[in-house]
């Protein structure tokens, strides 16, 4: 009987944690490096067309990865031909050379803010393209093949809102 509470309990909280979830994907990066020119794409549809949602790009890095920060390019296509695309920046490590995120093994997994109090208007297929932009210091051309990124995803989340 203990047991069986303690399961009812564990399957209520996992409930109640995701219920605002709204959208959560992945996608691998072949032999954790990720080429300059390898754009990583995602499509959805949102139901909910007045709802605010906070979209985040979740990355996964292993100690391969040599670098404290990570540049991205992030692109989203409306369905209606709008285009919105914001070049990023974020901190990867901190100032010890300690990897952020979380996970007790070499692998770290990052939830990293992309937008938010976002309101998807118009119903339809909504894509979302995601770049690395890594460039050595004092060089122009890219990072060709960035190390130690495993895996990337995108996850929105419904706002909510204490009316």
């Amino acid at each position: 009987m203990r047991n069986i509470l303690s399961l009812v309990i564990v399957l209520l909280v996992l409930t109640s944690c995701t219920n605002n979830l709204v959208y959560n994907e992945y996608k691998s990066i072949p032999n954790a490096e990720w080429h300059k020119d390898s754009i990583v794409k995602f499509q959805f549809s949102p139901v909910d067309t007045i709802s605010r949602n906070n979209v985040y790009i979740n990355l996964r890095n292993n100690n391969d990865y040599a670098y404290s920060n990570l540049f991205l390019i992030v692109g989203i296509d409306f369905p209606n031909n709008y285009r919105v695309v914001d070049t990023l920046e974020y901190e990867m490590a901190d100032v010890e050379g300690n990897f952020l995120g979380e996970g007790l093994t070499d692998l770290k997994e990052n939830l990293l803010e992309f937008k938010t109090n976002v309101i998807f208007p118009t119903t339809g297929v909504y894509d979302i393209s995601i770049q690395q932009a890594m460039r050595k210091s004092g060089e122009v051309d890219g990072i060709t093949a960035l190390k130690g990124v495993t895996d990337v995803g995108i996850q929105i989340e419904k706002m909510i809102t204490n009316e």
